[in-house]
């Protein structure tokens, strides 16, 4: 008996993460459709062509484009944000402003970080 309860709970456990598995099954709405279409047409897909001998050729290389184009714009947006132009300032020194003798109290190693060097 304890051995057939682990085997259940062994297979629970293998069966678990194909069953909790998120999947959108919902339909997509018209103006997805609509949106897809146009996406299509730039990528210079034309629908409108009867009887198209290359259609199926034509429609892959549009949608080809498509996600050729839409993996440039993860590259691009996958670095947290921020844009991938700009300026930095690591690794430059950092000046300290000069101390006048009349303005530090105390030895001259806490007046001067570079005392004796």
């Amino acid at each position: 008996m304890k051995a057939l309860t682990c085997l259940l709970i062994a297979a629970a456990a293998l069966a678990s993460p194909g069953i909790s598995f998120a999947q959108n099954n919902a339909p997509i709405t018209r103006a997805e459709t609509r949106a897809d279409l146009i996406r299509v047409e730039q990528a210079g897909y034309n629908p409108s062509i009867a009887n198209d001998v290359n259609y199926p050729a034509d429609i892959q290389a549009a949608e080809a484009k498509i996600a050729t184009q839409d993996n440039q714009h993860m590259a691009n947006d996958a670095v947290g944000g921020t844009t991938m132009s700009g300026t930095s300032s690591a690794g430059s020194h950092l000046r300290l402003p000069k101390t006048t003798a009349s303005s530090c109290v105390g030895p001259a190693s806490y007046c001067d970080i570079f005392f004796g060097s």
